[in-house]
């Protein structure tokens, strides 16, 4: 059975070719989705070649909603998107991808049931299946080559879909065996540094000497150091003067 998380049905409005049916089950697993729907797959349904390009996504196939209209597809459903180069003719609101998925995180956190079409590859959705749509997705692509292959497009979209449940983390730093560094451990390298290049004689002239030792210092605390980095730092003093001495 698909899991009871929150989120889009996708919908294969009368999809062509079974690679690209599998194509779009393994992109909609890559991002934690397994509602699919399927609208009169042109080759017949089940289709071992779906099952072959799914790779590891197989259990999206199996439990896909195999219907004969989009009408039947999107029945259950209070709001629907169709993903579309051109509205042709339909007055729709027009979202970007981003905008779209945030809509959809919206309604369905509201309680609503949201669909998103795709066409098939071909000729994408039809002015019928366009017409049963809320909204339309438009994607900003290249005006001279704006056909999505339609496993891109689903993988697109269910992308845009995580980042506006939240699951996309902007920016992180993986450490490697190591904790970052507390203040108590730079402000000890501060200070082995700066009493090391007292001995250097690196502090001059006498009236630049405090600005010198707060720029110092300033620059330890803007560098976001691990305790593996204070270490390393150490040992690098450490030798430097070793060396110096056997010189």
């Amino acid at each position: 059975m698909p899991s009871d998380r929150p989120q889009p049905a996708f919908v294969l409005v009368r999809p062509q070719m079974g690679e690209n049916i599998g194509a779009a089950a393994r992109a909609m697993w890559n991002f934690g989705l397994d509602r699919m729907r399927l609208v009169a797959p042109r080759d017949g349904w089940p289709n071992p070649k779906a099952d072959a390009m799914a790779s590891g996504a197989g259990r999206l196939l199996d439990e896909a909603l195999l219907v004969a209209d989009t009408a039947a597809a999107v029945g259950d459903c209070t709001y629907v998107l169709a993903t579309t180069a051109r509205a042709r003719g339909l007055t729709k609101p027009v979202l970007s991808p981003e905008r779209a998925m945030v809509v959809a995180a919206e309604k369905i956190a509201a309680g609503e049931k949201v669909a998103v079409l795709f066409g098939p590859e071909r000729a994408g959705l039809e002015n019928d299946d366009i017409a049963r749509a809320n909204a339309i997705i438009n994607v900003p692509v290249n005006p001279e080559f704006a056909s999505l292959n339609l496993g891109q497009c689903v993988l697109l979209m269910a992308y845009e879909w995580q980042r506006a449940a939240g699951q996309v983390v902007p920016e992180r730093v993986d450490l490697a065996k190591t904790d970052w560094a507390a203040q108590v451990e730079v402000e000890a390298l501060a200070a082995h540094y700066e009493e090391r290049l007292e001995e250097a004689g690196f502090f001059f002239p006498e009236h630049k000497v405090e600005s010198m030792k707060t720029n110092l210092r300033n620059m330890w605390s803007r560098m976001p150091m691990t305790r593996a980095d204070v270490q390393t730092l150490h040992g690098v003093m450490r030798q430097m003067v070793r060396w110096k001495a056997r010189g």
